[in-house]
This record gives structure tokens, sequence and C-alpha cells, in this order.
């Protein structure tokens, strides 16, 4: 009876620390997806409805597409040949912030804040972080290059090398030296007073984009601002698919 208690107690605490770091599910998996968990080399297939939490990895391969509805609401989906880190989900009651790592791939977000409601949904790449504030982008990863377009509302974006996650890694791993900021939450950003020509300058501080707006970051931290051309880029069908499941809302 002694061990039987000991085993239920011993579950119990494993299910209550899974819970606490749910980061949403997998609402739709199309065609070859896989979920890792942490420190496990082995994926297992995504199916339907399956819980994700802080830690797990998720990747497509060719012809392949996922969506994951975020624990308090909102999407998060990747394309074909993309792999993403859930990294953190910190909800309280009148503020969210979900932060993610997208290794390679593209990536649509979705994520209005209710009223009164603070949101934030942060995806790092391998050269840029880009901070939603209850809005629509989508975001594409190289490790040479990364960029961010946005749809609706607001973005703010940064440079990976001025960015270090609020995991508790140690900012002498950063191969830039000590970085200005902390990943999470964006206080207060200034929008661009000039656009500099095409990789002329490195980008040293947050910047506020808007719909329609495009920004392209190098792993050096030099970047390209730009207006995207809305009609030939709703004609890639990663967009109109994202675009028709964020009707169907």
């Amino acid at each position: 009876m002694r061990q039987f208690f000991l085993l239920f107690l011993f579950l119990s605490l494993i299910c209550a620390q899974t819970t606490g770091n749910e980061f949403g599910k997998i609402s739709l998996p199309l065609g070859k997806v896989s979920v890792k968990k942490p420190k496990i080399d082995k994926w297992g297939r995504a199916l339907p409805g399956q819980k994700v939490f802080v830690g797990d990895y998720i990747r497509t391969l060719s012809k392949s597409r996922c969506e994951i509805t975020l624990k308090t609401g909102g999407k998060v989906r990747i394309g074909e040949n993309s792999e993403l880190e859930l990294v953190s989900a910190d909800i309280k009651p009148m503020e969210k912030n979900y932060n993610a790592n997208l290794k390679r791939g593209n990536i649509w977000v979705s994520a209005k804040a209710a009223f009164g409601e603070k949101k934030n949904v942060s995806v790092r790449t391998p050269t840029a972080v880009a901070a939603i504030r209850g809005t629509k982008y989508r975001a594409i990863a190289d490790s040479a290059e990364s960029s961010v377009l946005i749809y609706e509302g607001e973005v703010d974006v940064n440079a990976a090398k001025n960015v270090v996650e609020a995991q508790g890694k140690d900012e002498k791993d950063t191969p830039e030296g000590k970085p200005k900021f902390k990943l999470g939450p964006v206080d207060e950003v200034k929008g661009p007073t000039e656009v500099p020509g095409p990789y002329e300058v490195s980008l040293e501080d947050w910047i506020k984009l808007v719909e329609g707006w495009q920004i392209n970051v190098r792993k050096d931290g030099k970047y390209s601002l730009f207006e995207f051309n809305k009609t030939a880029d709703g004609e890639l069908d990663f967009v109109k698919w994202n675009k028709e499941q964020d009707a169907k809302e």
C-alpha cells in the first residue's frame, strides 16, 4: 500500500510539472510532422490534439506543415522543412509571453490579445528576434540571413546577437560578447525615422515595423528594410494557406 502511494505521488508530481510547462497543442499536422522531447534523440509522429511543452521540438519534412494552437489562444504555423523549438511559456492572468526558436524554415504567427490583455509571442531565428504584439507576421529562418514580414499590426525586431534568451544561458557564451537585451516583452520601441541603404548599417536596437514592411537581417547584424510586394507575396502557397486558416477563426 505504501509503495502504491509513493508511486502515485511521484506520478502526480511529474504530471504537475508537465502541465505547468504546457505551450499548446498540435491542432493540424499535415504530412510528415514529428515531435521530439528535450534530451531525447528519437522523433515521434505528431498527432492531432497532442499537447506540446516547453523544451519540445517540432519538425516538418518536405510537403508538410503544422499548426500549433497556443495554450491561451492564437496560432503558430510552420511550413515545410522547418524546425521549431518551444523555449518558454510564461502565462499570467492578463499577460501571456511565449518564446520559440525557429532553427530553420518558415513560420506564421497569428495571436491577437484579448481586450485589456498583453500577449507577446517572440520568435528567434539564427540572425533575428521578432516580438509580436497581438498581431500577424511571418519569419523565414536561415543560418546566414532571416526575414520578417508584417501582415497586421506592429512587430518589434532586433538582431539575434543583441538578445540573450531568458532560459539562463550564460552571456559569455554569446559570440559577440555581452548582449544588450533580454528576450521578453519589449517596453518601448521607436520606429525607424530614416530607412538606410540595404545592409549599410547594423541593427543595434529594437526597431518597430508596421503592416506591409519587411526586414532582412544578416548574421553580422546588418539589415535591409523595405515595403514588400503584397501581390507577389500573396501568391505564395504558404501565405495563401495561412490566410485561409486565419479566416476560419
